[in-house]
């Protein structure tokens, strides 16, 4: 159902055209919004002219005009004057209204519908009629993108992610299943717009970054070809949204098809995970590395194991580094300097971030 301030604005507009004032009741009589300075008390005409057959009446001197939603009847519009220019007024605002309500009705069904489909929520026959329905094309590319801030639930993110997809043009989808991000099913009718997809979720992290909002970052999922598999598109953005947290927190904008080895990582049962990190430290915690010792290694996966470029930017002599590593080799007995040792290393430190995720996540 349309708002009451849509409404009021749709009267106030017809009247400050046509110089007639309009009030709009419910089928018990009792007045929605209206123009009119002087509110008569119409309850009993409305009733009288609910239960007749007619479709519009002259009645103490206004016209009263029926609004349908589909079959059922939603309001009364009743139209001061009791001429012919207050007769076809009357007609048109009542013709306005009912298509405002068809106008909504469908927003509203598309927005549940997508909703449904991205989470799975739709047998394959509801998924093609219902988008047939709702003229929905449904072997168009699309892709799916989730915009989340650390803002917080009162950055009204999801109207500015509509706000920012309308200036731009679009025809995107904008929707929210919980209250901590927006969901973006964008299609893609040409090449050019597949190019376009990472520029245009920078796009948005630009426009809100402006808007005041902090923490803005955008995930999305890959390409698919009918609509019955949005849904897997969706999942997919979730999980880099996720993923991108734990691995790659430098990161705003991040494509499922770019989350390397911390997708694996991060499917991995947690028991597994516990078995290999004892099987690599042993009773050492990851954690007890001292922030000097953190750094190196970090710079040293950075430069592709190059002691030499390592020492450079760390501003250290080259045996420095080498001492540094050889004592690490000590502690772990793994030696970052051989490219086996480095990958298990790499994948353990990735492994503890995650389960440290996961621990936090927990309750």
């Amino acid at each position: 159902m349309i708002s009451n301030q849509i409404l009021q604005n749709t009267i106030d507009g017809m009247t400050s055209i046509a110089h007639v004032e309009l009030m709009v009741t419910d089928t018990d009589g009792r007045c929605v919004v209206t123009t009119m300075k002087n509110k008569a008390n119409h309850e009993a005409a409305v009733v009288e002219f609910v239960n007749s057959a007619a479709d519009s009446q002259e009645i103490q001197k206004c016209q009263f005009f029926k609004i349908f939603d589909e079959q059922q009847l939603e309001y009364i519009l009743i139209a001061d004057g009791a001429g012919e220019n207050a007769h076809m007024v009357g007609k048109m605002v009542a013709f306005q209204i009912q298509n405002l309500l068809v106008a909504y009705k469908e927003r509203y069904d598309k927005d549940n519908f997508v909703k449904n489909l991205l989470l799975d929520n739709l047998l394959l026959v509801d998924i093609y009629s219902r988008a047939k329905k709702l003229h929905l094309q449904i072997d168009l590319k699309r892709v799916v993108m989730i915009v989340e801030t650390s803002s917080g639930k009162d950055a009204n993110l999801l109207e500015m992610v509509k706000d920012y997809v309308g200036l731009a043009g679009s025809k995107e989808i904008v929707t929210a299943v919980d209250e901590n991000n927006a969901i973006i099913v964008m299609e893609l009718p040409d090449e050019q717009s597949i190019k376009d997809i990472e520029k245009n979720a920078r796009g948005i992290v630009s426009h809100l970054t402006k808007e005041g909002l902090e923490g803005v970052r955008v995930a999305y999922g890959t390409i698919v070809d009918e609509i019955k598999e949005v849904s897997r598109s969706y999942k997919e953005a979730k999980m880099a949204l996720d993923i991108g947290i734990i691995f790659f927190e430098e990161k705003d904008v991040i494509p499922y098809s770019e989350l390397g080895i911390g997708r694996l990582i991060y499917q991995l049962p947690f028991p597994l995970c516990q078995m290999f990190i004892n099987e690599i430290f042993g009773d050492k915690n990851p954690d007890d590395f001292d922030e000097e010792t953190l750094s190196t290694i970090n710079k040293f996966f950075e430069n592709s194991l190059n002691v030499s470029e390592t020492s450079r930017q760390l501003f250290i002599h080259r045996n420095t580094l080498v001492y540094r590593l050889d004592k690490l080799q000590k502690s772990t007995g793994l030696d970052l300097r051989v490219f086996e040792d480095a990958i298990t290393f790499k994948i353990a430190l990735m492994v503890v971030k995650y389960m440290k995720y996961m621990e936090s996540t927990e309750f």
